[in-house]
């Protein structure tokens, strides 16, 4: 078992009702492994969020390296955007 640290929090009511009634329910053994679950959550949460923007930095750094696009402003990109709209929903 890795060496633990012992900190002191504040909660709001509703969060700390929350941590105990998760004890209570036997789903958790402590208050400890309340929180630390959810910490793992959300270390877990924001890796993914930061894979995500890395995704997108890449892919608007790609598109910028492509060159020019295809259409000559924001107008002509909708109006394309519009008659493909139309076709998709004639045709079913």
């Amino acid at each position: 078992m890795p060496a633990m640290e012992k900190i002191d929090i504040a909660l709001p009511p509703e969060m700390a009702d929350m941590v105990r009634r998760a004890v209570a329910s036997g789903a958790y053994a402590s208050a400890s492994e309340v929180v630390s679950d959810a910490l793992r959550d959300w270390r877990d949460r924001r890796a993914g969020l930061e894979d995500a923007v890395l995704a997108v930095r890449h892919a608007w750094e790609a598109g910028l390296a492509s060159g020019p696009g295809r259409f000559e402003g924001f107008e002509a990109l909708m109006s394309e955007a519009r008659s493909r709209l139309d076709a998709s929903r004639k045709n079913g």
